[in-house]
């Protein structure tokens, strides 16, 4: 298993490689469009070679679909840790009640004092 590991990520290396030196032309990177810019009187722009724009977004992609899941399984998460809580409460309760009490006295009295 471990050998189709390494065969997996010296495949994967040397396709990261091939598209970086395919891809070594600077492109140009606008925040805005020349018109908004135009416009708003400010224009952010940023020269990459284009292969590292692709790996960023790559990257940036991964990121946005960690934390969107993350979100979306909050109910699931919360659930869970009630169930936790639950699980524990009932247990100490069930470890009380195996517990054999020193009765003394009337069992009805015990009854009653069992229901307060």
């Amino acid at each position: 298993m471990r050998y189709i590991r390494y065969l997996f990520l010296a495949t994967l290396a040397v396709v990261l490689i091939t598209v970086a030196l395919a891809n070594r032309e600077a492109v140009t990177l606008n925040l805005l469009p020349q018109e908004l810019a135009g416009f708003l009187g400010y224009s952010w722009s940023m020269t990459l070679p284009l292969f590292v724009v692709i790996f960023a977004s790559v990257i940036a992609g991964v990121l946005v679909g960690f934390v969107w899941e993350w979100l979306r399984e909050h109910k699931i998460r919360a659930e869970g840790a009630r169930h936790r809580k639950e699980r524990d409460r009932l247990a100490r309760e069930v470890k009380t009640l195996r517990e054999p009490k020193a009765r003394t006295g009337d069992d009805v009295l015990a009854l009653i004092d069992d229901a307060k």
